[in-house]
């Protein structure tokens, strides 16, 4: 008998966590035993990420996804790394093969095959992005993947919203910060409106910025998924633009990194095939029955 493909997530605060779900359920659906844990920081006096990676490794894991607060250390404990934590410098997703470990970030590849499903090569055109965080660094990232003509950034922390823009122009993705009133008088001029804050999550209700100058000429994106129709993309269907759910993040960006443990044990046609299958599900579960776990 084949032994599982065994996988966790390292993280503070998981502990309802939708991730085991998702990666034991494409685990079934392509006929790979999968074992998938969590190990929880929350609590844990002196918490050492280098040795619960090494321990994973010892104990035969393939591999782990990776969150809030390690997604740095874990791109500097990494051997080799993608374009995506090159261009984003943090990882979410560890990958352990022949004593090394290769290092990804889903949220970059998440995002751009999300939006991509949903509004196909529709051009990403200038964008507001609200929010400098590690989300709203992994998509600034992949919006400038997507051919973004111009970055406008709303960040409350003056320090990383100003770290994110000098690195974004770097990388020749022409960005420039604004302040909210800013952003809100020129409302009407994006093409593309991107929420990677936490407001609008069912623990900060509220929207991260005035809607009533989005247009049916826009497209909008938030990241937050619980609620999975938040106030910011209710407003946006009211006003006609095209929206784009954080539960597409979740999924898409979960795929990938199932993609990235599963290697040679399962073909991509067969995760593939899998793919409307597992999105319409969350969305059932998440938008239909509005369900509440974190991810």
């Amino acid at each position: 008998m084949t032994p599982a493909m065994k996988l966790a997530l390292i993280g503070e605060g998981i502990a309802k966590s939708q991730s085991p779900d998702l990666h034991r359920r494409l685990g079934s659906l392509v006929g790979l035993d999968t074992q998938y844990d969590l190990v929880d920081s929350l609590g844990v006096n002196a918490f050492d990420f280098p040795a619960t990676v090494a321990r994973l490794q010892a104990e035969g894991y393939r591999g782990s996804n990776v969150t809030f607060p390690f997604k740095e250390a874990a791109r500097n404990l990494a051997d080799t790394l993608s374009e995506g934590v090159k261009r984003v410098g943090s990882s979410n997703t560890l990958i352990f093969e022949n004593g090394k470990i290769h290092a990804e970030n889903t949220d970059y590849s998440g995002f751009i095959s999300a939006y991509r499903r949903q509004f196909a090569d529709r051009p990403a055109g200038s964008v507001l992005l609200i929010g400098a965080g590690g989300v709203g660094r992994a998509v600034a990232c992949a919006l400038g993947a997507l051919g973004v003509t111009d970055l406008y950034l709303v960040e409350r922390e003056p320090t990383r919203g100003e770290s994110l823009s000098r690195d974004l122009n770097k990388q020749g993705i022409i960005t420039r910060m604004l302040t909210v009133d800013e952003a809100e008088s020129r409302m009407a001029q994006f093409d593309g409106v991107v929420n990677c804050t936490p407001v609008g999550h069912i623990n900060h209700p509220g929207c991260p910025i005035r809607t009533d100058r989005l247009n049916d000429r826009q497209w909008v994106f938030d990241a937050v998924y619980i609620p999975a129709r938040t106030a910011l993309l209710i407003a946006a269907e009211h006003q006609g633009a095209s929206t784009l759910s954080g539960v597409d993040l979740f999924v898409f960006q979960g795929i990938d990194a199932f993609r990235f443990f599963a290697g040679k044990q399962a073909t991509a046609a067969d995760i593939d095939t899998q793919v409307g299958s597992v999105r319409d599900h969350y969305f059932e579960q998440l938008v239909v029955n509005s369900g509440t776990s974190a991810p």
